[in-house]
């Protein structure tokens, strides 16, 4: 196959030689676009890191990968839709993977056929204003536009993560007892399903009873006698 190059770049490789997909042949630095879409988000998320961390290496700063990671992962945290299958998404949507991830598993339950979508790479101020919560997009920029749109859409804010949190005077979801309030969170909510379903099936069998004790006690109909 061939392929095109930009005038005045200069090839790093010669004929015969081999290289593995994705390395970059030209001089200069590889679109983070090209690597999401040859690589996958792994080898995105890596480069990036690494590019962030030789800025700071150079001036002699130490920081630890898991703070450059966490803003990387809301940098990938959208999924385009590329097709709908059976549910209600249209291609060329933009959504949370966890949004996405949800959907797919509902149709998949449903025995339908689940959507297909690929990663997205978004700027840091573009991943701040499509966050799931409004209330933290609307405290970076944008306000006005961020909440008229939440009203208007109805949308509710479930205040998961730490930003929304801190604005509204709650504790933030963090720290060493976290783990165990989310895990009773979960707890409460699954034994409020289990009620909810037990409650259900209760009313379903007096209901069913009280229709037989009906049944049987109906008065017969009397033989009509002509004299």
């Amino acid at each position: 196959r061939e392929y095109l190059i930009p005038k005045g770049k200069h090839i790093t490789v010669a004929e015969g030689d081999f290289i593995q997909k994705g390395e970059y042949v030209l001089d200069g630095n590889p679109a983070p676009h090209d690597i999401l879409a040859i690589l996958g988000i792994e080898a995105l998320a890596d480069y990036l890191v690494n590019e962030v961390q030789d800025v700071y290496r150079l001036q002699g700063v130490k920081i630890s990968d898991k703070h450059i990671e966490v803003i990387v992962r809301q940098m990938l945290q959208k999924v385009e839709v590329t097709d709908g299958g059976e549910t209600t998404l249209l291609a060329g949507e933009q959504l949370d993977r966890v949004e996405f991830d949800e959907v797919n598993t509902k149709a998949e339950a449903d025995g339908r056929a689940p959507a297909k979508g690929d990663p997205v790479l978004l700027g840091i101020t573009k991943a701040s204003l499509q966050t799931r919560s409004f209330i933290s997009a609307a405290s970076f920029q944008e306000t006005t536009r961020v909440l008229t749109e939440a009203s208007t859409q109805g949308k509710r804010d479930k205040l998961v993560g730490l930003k929304e949190n801190v604005i509204v005077g709650r504790l933030i979801p963090a720290g060493t007892g976290s783990a165990a309030a989310r895990l009773k969170q979960v707890a409460a909510d699954r034994d409020r399903r289990v009620i909810a379903e037990r409650q259900a099936e209760a009313a379903a069998a007096a209901a069913a009873s009280s229709d037989a004790m009906a049944v049987i006690g109906a008065p017969e109909d009397e033989d009509l006698i002509v004299d």
